[in-house]
């Protein structure tokens, strides 16, 4: 499939759903190019790729453009298939379940967290308890496994540990602590940043708060 092809990925440092895509290029070993885009001044470049959204990230791969993580994290699985770890588990029925959970992932957990980030009052209260019972299910989804597929790291195990990097800045915003509420998670988050690839990837929790304060200074949420 031309999987030599130069591979370009448009995305922003903090982003949850760009780590992801590196995560998983970083697991397959792909030589890749990236694009610091900066999320108030979309580039030209961004804007033709991604004309629907208009937002990270995009993964250029030769003349192919592929957009959403999730979708992303398919196409790099597949595309260079015999490259580092299968991703996907094979089973039908676990791929499914792989899915929905990263779905939920990226629909529930994200929406929660920038709630936690931009209210004030009742409506953070409803987004911090809605938060913890996200990250609570998740948790017994887990179980007493190393990882969500079992003993390997794959898909779901990349769509969530981008989120460890906010979680200080969740706290922080939020005032309440994931490690006493969920700790075989928190556990689970150790286990992950031991890879080469979550490690070198995500920012730095104590970074990640000084661009979400940035960023809500810039939305005019204080």
């Amino acid at each position: 499939m031309g999987n030599e092809e130069q591979v370009l990925l448009l995305s922003w440092r903090a982003s949850v759903f760009g780590l992801r895509v590196q995560i998983a290029l970083e697991e397959k070993g792909v030589a890749y190019t990236y694009s610091e885009e900066d999320i108030f001044e979309k580039s030209k470049l961004l804007l033709e790729s991604n004309p629907v959204y208009n937002k990270v990230p995009v993964l250029i791969h030769g003349d192919k453009v592929v957009r959403e993580s999730l979708i992303i994290l398919e196409y790099i699985d597949q595309v260079w298939d015999l490259h580092g770890p299968t991703l996907l588990p094979a089973d039908p029925h676990q791929r499914a379940q792989t899915r929905f959970w990263a779905d939920f992932i990226s629909k529930k957990i994200y929406d929660s967290g920038r709630r936690i980030r931009h209210s004030k009052g009742i409506e953070k209260e409803e987004a911090k308890e809605e938060f913890m019972r996200h990250l609570k299910l998740l948790e017994g989804e887990l179980g007493e496994k190393l990882y969500f597929n079992g003993d390997s790291f794959g898909f779901l195990d990349i769509a969530l540990i981008t989120f460890s990097c906010w979680i200080h800045t969740y706290e922080t915003f939020g005032g309440f602590s994931v490690e006493k509420e969920c700790p075989k998670l928190m556990t689970w988050v150790r286990r992950c940043m031991e890879r080469e690839s979550v490690a070198k990837t995500l920012p730095s929790p104590l970074e990640v708060y000084q661009i979400a304060c940035l960023v809500k200074k810039k939305l005019g949420f204080e």
